[in-house]
Parts: structure tokens; C-alpha cells; sequence
């Protein structure tokens, strides 16, 4: 089964006297993994597809012609993967991967086809996803978590020591718009990217996970001068738009998969905040 929600833009005007009920609506996604299922949010900022992949006993792929106008998923777009789950398998094109966790993939377009498989349908594999328009084919590359250098930052003084694994970068493989990483917060630990940051050239969208059922995590956005929160769960994705802020804290350490898009693959193009202009 495969499911797609569309979300659209909003200025910064439209959310300022948006309800809790009505930001959530906009910018949150609370059901991302969903066993035997695709599912998936299409977003207009920057036209990007994030969702989850959960298969089970059989093997999943992802049908989206009609939608796009197009004739098959991945005829004018890049897609990036990466396994949060159980050990499962990425079949590209007739070519089989095994896929433990934490491992990822760059696929290029044209593209026809990307099946989704779980080594054990008791504890399947959760292929988190992200698709963007591309203009150019680039090279499918399996990207493992054991081959990359984690980028260490923070300090436990400010409570965001953290390592951050780029899968989909400029220092590991090419692609049209689409950057893609991982993050993980040490134990003691909780909050990510503050001082904060905005990058009006690139919209972003975060899944939050490995975070305990009954902990949580307060997503800051909004212009840096007008923020709001959203609270997510374990397995629950924000969108940020360009102009909006994207810093979260949790009752406990987690990791995420930040995933963006835009003008540019500069991972360093960003504008900072200094703490004393949030409001």
C-alpha cells in the first residue's frame, strides 16, 4: 500500500497567529514508518518527497507516474536512502544490495526502478527517504555509515556534543540539489544546531528517532525574531522552510536524518543567529 500527502508553502505572515493544532497540521508528520507501507508527504517547498519505506513479508516500490507526470518515479528526480530498521535490501535496476542499519544509498535519475525488501518481515528494515528534482544523472552509490568520517561537534557544557555523518555530500558523492546526513546526539546531550541558523537558498526536513516512547522533542522554527515549537515523538518528521529556523531539544539524547534542498550543495552556506536576536 502506498499513501501521499501533499503539504504547501507558507510565508512567515501566515503562520504568525496559527494555532498549536494548525502549525502541527502544516508542518508536522507524525506517521512515517508504517509496516507493509509506503508513505509518503510531498512537500512545495523546493518540491521535495520525504517518507518511509516499511516492508515485510513482501517487497515494496515506489509508484508515483501519475503523480508527477511523468512515466516512472525516478525519471526526473535523485533519490536518497537511508535504513534506520532491521537489515533489509535495495534492488536497483535488476542489482541487489544488502542494506544493514545505517546504511545509506544515493540513487541517480532515470532510475526505472527501486524495490524494497526486509531480511526478516519480524523486524523489517525502515528505508527513510528523500526525492528532489534533478537535471542531471549522477552515479548510484551505496553509502555505509562504518566508511564515514563523522564531523564531531558540541560540548557537554552546552548539552549538544554530537557527530554528524554526511551521506549525501559533496565529500562523498555527487548529486543535482539533494544533501543528506545523519546525526547523533552523545548520551547527556539534547540539544542540535543552537546557536541557530537559517539558509534561505534551502528548505530542510528533519525525522527524529531512537528516542524513548514516553520522551520528546520540542522542534524550534519560525523567523528567528517570531519562533513557535512543535512537539514530536519517536519516528516523526517537521518540515522547515527556507526562512525558518530548525533547532530542537529532547528530554533525552536521539538522532535524526536532516535532509535538504535548494539553490546549492553547500553544506556551509547558512546565516547565523545570534542568541540574542530569538524572540
Amino acid at each position: 500500500m502506498q499513501k501521499m500527502e501533499t503539504r504547501y508553502t507558507h510565508s512567515p505572515e501566515d503562520i504568525r497567529y496559527y494555532s498549536t493544532e494548525q502549525l502541527r497540521k502544516e508542518f508536522l508528520v507524525e506517521k512515517i514508518f508504517i509496516a507493509r507501507e509506503i508513505n509518503l508527504t510531498y512537500t512545495h517547498n523546493d518540491r521535495m518527497i520525504f517518507g518511509g519505506v516499511t516492508p515485510a513479508e513482501k517487497a515494496l516500490e515506489i509508484q508515483l507516474d501519475k503523480e508527477l507526470g511523468v512515466d516512472y518515479f525516478l525519471e526526473r528526480r535523485e533519490l536518497g536512502v537511508i535504513n534506520i530498521g532491521g537489515a533489509g535490501f535495495v534492488e536497483i535496476d535488476g542489482k541487489k544490495e544488502p542494506m544493514k542499519k545505517q546504511d545509506g544509498y544515493y540513487i541517480g535519475k532515470e532510475t526505472k526502478h527501486v524495490i524494497f525488501s526486509s531480511e526478516d518481515a519480524q523486524n523489517p528494515a525502515k528505508f527513510y527517504i528523500s526525492s528532489t528534482p534533478a537535471h542531471h544523472k549522477y552515479p548510484n552509490v551505496k553509502i555505509s555509515i562504518d566508511k564515514i568520517v563523522p564531523m564531531e561537534t558540541g560540548e557537554p557544557l552546552t548539552l549538544n556534543k554530537r557527530k554528524i555523518y554526511q551521506y549525501i555530500h559533496p565529500n562523498v558523492c555527487e548529486s543535482c540539489q539533494l544533501q543528506m546526513g545523519y546525526t547523533i546526539l552523545e548520551p547527556g546531550s539534547a540539544w542540535n544546531t543552537m546557536p541557530c541558523h537559517t539558509h534561505e537558498r534551502r528548505m530542510e526536513a528533519y525525522v527524529y528517532f531512537d528516542l524513548a516512547a514516553d520522551n520528546r522533542i520540542f522542534h524550534m522554527m519560525g523567523k528567528p525574531d517570531e519562533t513557535k515549537h512543535v512537539v514530536l515523538g519517536n519516528e516523526q518528521a517537521v518540515i522547515s522552510p527556507s526562512w525558518s529556523i530548525h533547532s530542537g531539544i529532547g528530554t533525552s539524547n536521539y538522532s535524526f536524518i536532516w535532509a535538504m534542498c535548494g539553490e546549492n550543495i553547500t553544506y556551509t552556506d547558512m546565516d547565523m543567529v545570534p542568541m540574542d536576536a530569538l524572540k
